[in-house]
């Protein structure tokens, strides 16, 4: 996701302070990883930079405390962005495919591997169906999200541990 874009819509709701931008984020889309302060900074120095917020100051006892507000530009931008369909990630090369081949490759057991992998993606699973459980509506669909992929990722481990044999005849027919 785009921390950009994310605060340009969050500033869609009204003119914020940086700190009520990152909670905001952190509450909506954080889930496990949260902005740091200076990211948000940065991201809407950019932006202010860029002309897609302006800064509101507010005189106050102590400093000038600035406050963001999405520019017409800003609003564009969110607009064009959200209507853009996201690409599907394609995992054609992943770690975990040069993990299996480049055991079977150096004579190790991918069998191992492949087990290995299927324990932690299991243990993962579960930690997303408790948090599922408790979380509210957003963390729910969060977790349905992580957990189809994880899913797809334990059907690929389960079909290259049944062909496995197979796999391995081709990867030393293939390095003689």
């Amino acid at each position: 996701m785009s921390v950009g874009f994310a605060l340009l819509g969050l500033l869609e709701r009204g003119p914020r302070h940086g700190y009520d931008l990152k909670r905001s984020y952190d509450d909506q889309f954080g889930h496990g990883r949260s902005l740091h302060y200076g990211q948000v900074y940065s991201t809407l120095a950019r932006l202010l930079k860029n002309g897609l917020v302006e800064v509101e100051s507010e005189p106050g006892d102590g400093p000038d405390r600035k406050r963001y507000a999405i520019t017409a530009a800003g609003v564009t931008d969110v607009e064009r962005w959200l209507a853009q369909p996201e690409q599907p990630e394609v995992y054609l090369q992943s770690r975990l495919y040069t993990k299996v081949v480049l055991a079977l490759l150096t004579g190790r057991d991918a069998a191992d591997l492949l087990d290995v992998q299927r324990a932690t993606h299991l243990k993962h699973m579960r930690e997303l169906t408790n948090r599922k459980l408790s979380g509210d509506f957003a963390d729910q669909l969060v977790c349905d999200h992580a957990l189809f992929h994880l899913e797809a990722d334990l059907r690929w481990l389960e079909l290259t541990a049944a062909r496995l044999d197979q796999l391995r005849a081709q990867v030393r027919k293939e390095n003689r």
